[in-house]
């Protein structure tokens, strides 16, 4: 059986001692954005809502701005959409996160050659 050894990255951002970004919080908003709810993308993920809830105020709290901008029910629902500063902040996740990926993978044959 051939291994295939290669390095696996997970970028969390912490605001000072607490975790207040990463790969949970990145997805919930990414199907909150295909969703166009907080609700429906907790159970795209398979989580309640409360957590979904908690994760989202957790991040804003640290952050210091809002993820979601939130309308009520009424006759066509409520909903939530990603707060400009949430879709900037997830482009700058998702393309640090990237390059951080490439680069890694660019240096694993240097540092690990016996495993590749």
């Amino acid at each position: 059986m051939e291994q295939n050894f290669h390095p696996v990255l997970s970028l969390r951002l912490f605001c000072g001692e607490e975790k207040c970004f990463g790969p949970g919080v990145a997805e919930l908003l990414r199907r909150v954005r295909t969703e166009h709810s907080l609700r429906g993308a907790a159970i795209s993920m398979g989580m309640a809502y409360s957590k979904a809830w908690t994760v989202v105020k957790n991040s804003e709290a640290a952050l210091g701005f809002k993820l979601l901008v939130s309308t009520t029910g009424g006759k066509h629902g409520g909903g939530a959409t990603l707060s400009p500063e949430a879709e900037r902040l997830l482009a700058a996740y998702e393309e640090y996160r990237s390059r951080l990926r490439q680069y890694a993978q660019e240096q694993f044959p240097i540092y690990f050659p016996q495993l590749t």
